[in-house]
């Protein structure tokens, strides 16, 4: 148990047996009245924000959230096996928990996996990941000035867009969070 005093960016909580985060909060001590705590709170399985106000004080519960490095082993059907880099223990994610992740992992990906009372909540990916392109349009003779990009497919399977210059066989950085071109890899 903590109170809303004791509140940061990036805590826990759980409220009503369900979990959020703490996106953002402010503590508000207006001329008249008691003070309060005006939070923004982000629900860890859905992702859905919400706008919370508590009074100042107040006990709210902590969420322990175990982060532990992982390693993405293979897919077996539907979900996922990634080991503990410390443990060597297998763990089996769904699909649904590994979400929008799962199109920028490899075998031998390193990943965090969180963890709340054994059940694994989120699958998170370093900012980029280097893969390698497995098909894409040759570009065109003089498309290069123009800044112009064309489709790729990645060796994950999906498309993402790349500059005419690009080739295929080449090593690209994609951006996990919104599957960008970031650059050649080294």
């Amino acid at each position: 148990m903590a109170t809303t005093n004791d509140l940061k960016n990036g805590m826990t909580l759980d409220i009503d047996g369900q979990l959020w985060t703490v996106v953002e909060f402010q503590h508000v001590k207006p001329g008249k009245g008691p003070a309060f705590v005006r939070t923004k709170l982000k629900q860890v399985l859905s992702g859905k924000v919400v706008d919370k106000t508590f009074n100042a004080g107040v006990k709210v519960e902590v969420a322990i959230l175990e982060k532990r490095e992982m390693n993405f082993l293979y897919k077996e059907g539907s979900d996922f096996v990634f080991m503990d880099n410390v443990s060597f223990d297998q763990m089996t994610i769904s699909a649904d928990t590994v979400g929008d992740a799962a199109n920028y992992m490899l075998e031998n990906t390193e990943a965090i996996v969180a963890i709340h009372e054994g059940n694994p909540l989120y699958v998170e990916l370093p900012a980029s990941v280097a893969l390698k392109i497995t098909y894409t349009e040759p570009g065109l003779q003089g498309d290069r000035s123009s800044g112009g990009t064309k489709p790729a497919t990645v060796e994950t399977g999906i498309q993402i867009q790349v500059p005419l210059f690009i080739k295929q066989d080449e090593v690209v950085l994609v951006d996990t969070r919104d599957g960008s071109y970031l650059g050649r890899a080294n």
